[in-house]
Parts: structure tokens; sequence; C-alpha cells
């Protein structure tokens, strides 16, 4: 089995028509994967290698810098992440893999300042191109993340503006992700245990290791990289909207390669103060929403204190 290919070029296009036979088409891959390939994005190549280039140079540099960068520093949940620092599988080993967190650059005076997941970035001196790719790519990942949830709206017989509100000012997090070769001696370990994404959707950009694998109802999926595409994923949120008609899918990273593996994922979480509930037409007649209604806030906060040992 393998993972759909869609061309989302038409979501941006003027025709109503191209907008719904992309919709069309995220439609049966939500029902059937919750996974998906993605390509017409409009990303640019050179902007997706300079990220990745920065993220290698990131993880290169000494252990004594990055221990400076440290997300234990912030109040955001913002910087460097150590090597096994979360359990994504519950039960598991601590997952072996080291990441780096960005987010939208909050500056002092906002009033979001001080909400969960809101505040000022820490950045590496050592690398001056680092801050200005990173913030480039994050701009352009936020316009991609509100045009899927408009083709999820359009996917779902909803007016294409409907879940609009989900995505003004979102959460969103960049994040990047440095899994060293698995240990041959601990047999259990993963580079990431298997999980579902806590939020919206996430679009992975990912290098030509492999190691990526999606759950099936016949076993795993193997999702390894096609060139210039993303792997686009379902969060819980869209889940919950859904009733589970829209699947979040468990997805697990084992890095058997005997190489270094990168990816650099990109969480679009949704507005903060937006309220996820059951969508009434993904209801059948008489059945009710299994989920109860959360704001992503809240969800979001329950996710972090299950996967760390604490969430600021």
């Amino acid at each position: 089995m393998e993972l759909p290919v869609i061309d989302i070029s038409g979501l941006a296009d003027a025709d109503p028509a191209a907008r719904k036979a992309v919709a069309h088409e995220l439609r049966k891959a939500c029902l059937a994967h919750g996974f998906f390939y993605c390509i017409g994005h409009g990303v640019p190549n050179a902007l997706m290698q300079a990220v990745m280039d920065q993220a290698r140079a990131l993880f290169d540099l000494p252990e004594s810098a990055k221990a400076a960068l440290d997300k234990a520093q912030s109040p955001c949940n913002r910087g460097y992440e150590t090597l096994g620092g979360q359990t994504l599988q519950l039960g598991a080993m601590p997952d072996r893999k080291e990441g780096y967190y960005i987010s939208e650059e909050i500056a002092e005076g906002d009033p979001r300042m001080g909400r969960f997941n809101h505040g000022p970035n820490i950045w590496p001196t050592d690398l001056p191109a680092f801050r200005p790719v990173m913030m480039a790519y994050y701009a352009a990942l936020t316009v991609v993340g509100a045009r899927l949830i408009r083709g999820m709206a359009l996917s779902l017989d909803l007016e294409e503006n409907a879940l609009d509100a989900f995505t003004h000012r979102p959460l969103a997090t960049l994040r990047l992700l440095h899994y060293p070769p698995a240990q041959a001696a601990v047999p259990d370990e993963f580079g990431a245990g298997a999980h579902t994404d806590f939020g919206g959707l996430t679009l992975l950009m990912q290098d030509d290791v492999g190691g990526l694998q999606v759950k099936s109802d016949s076993g795993w999926i193997e999702a390894p990289q096609i060139p210039g595409a993303y792997v686009v994923n379902l969060g819980d949120m869209i889940a919950r909207w859904t009733n589970d008609r829209y699947r979040s899918t468990l997805h697990r990273v084992i890095n058997s390669s005997g190489r270094e593996r990168y990816s650099v994922p990109f969480f679009y979480t949704g507005n903060p103060d937006y309220v996820t509930r059951c969508i009434p037409t993904c209801l059948d007649a008489g059945e009710v929403p299994k989920y109860p209604a959360v704001s992503v806030e809240d969800h979001l906060k329950a996710m972090y204190a299950r996967t760390y040992v604490s969430a600021s």
C-alpha cells in the first residue's frame, strides 16, 4: 500500500471547480489513511533546501553550544531538546532523537505574551542565516496550512470559510529533528514512538534516509521521501471535528539505516481559543459525539503534559 500524492495547487485557483476537485481528493485520503503526499504547495525548493542545511548545521554544533540553547530556559517551549527528551509512545523508551522548537516570534507588549507556547524564540548566535531562513519558512508554511484547512472545509461539504476562525492567528510549531542511527543492542528503541499528532495538520519535510512508518489496517506503510513533496497528516483536532471519520493515524520513526536522519515537521495547531467540537454533518442519525468540546490551547497543554515530564 502506498500513500496518495495530491497536487494542491488547485486550492489557489480562482475557479471553484478546481478547488472542489482538490477537496475531493483530500476527502478520499482523509477517510482512508489521514496521510498523503502534498505537491503543488508553492514553497520554493531553494527555501526547503536552506532549511535542511541550517538544521544539519544546528545539530552539528558542539554539545556546549546546543546546551546554551536548551528549551529548559524557555517559558514557551522554544529552543533545543536533548536526545531522549520526549517519549511519544506510552510505556516505551525515550525517543532517540534531538530537536529544536521554533514558533511565531512574540514581542514584548503583545497581549498573547505569556500564554502557553507564546513568546520569544531562542536563536543560535553561531549561525547567522538560521533565523531569517527559519522565519521565511515558517511564514510560507503558515500560508500552506491555512489553504489546506480551507480545502478540508470543502472536503466536508462545508462553506470554504467555515473553519477560518481556526486559522486566525494560529499556533504553529516548526520543529527540527535529528535521528542518530538506531542502537543495535536496544531493539525496542524508536526514533519516535508510535503516536498521533496533537493539532490540526502536520507538514513534514524529510531527507532520503527513510524510517517514517504509518499504521494501516494490515500493518505499517513505509512513507519515504518524495523530493519536493510534503508528507501531510491529520492531527487529533481534525479527528475530533469529524467524530473520527477523518483519521488521526498512528505513525512512528525507526531509523535502521545506519545513517543520520533529519526531518522538519511543521505542526499547524490553530487558534488557541478555538473550541473544537464535532461538526454536526459528520454525525449519522442518532449518533453522538465521541469527544467533549475543548479549546486548542487546553488540548495542547494536555498533550505536552503526557509526552514530557512537565510542560510550561
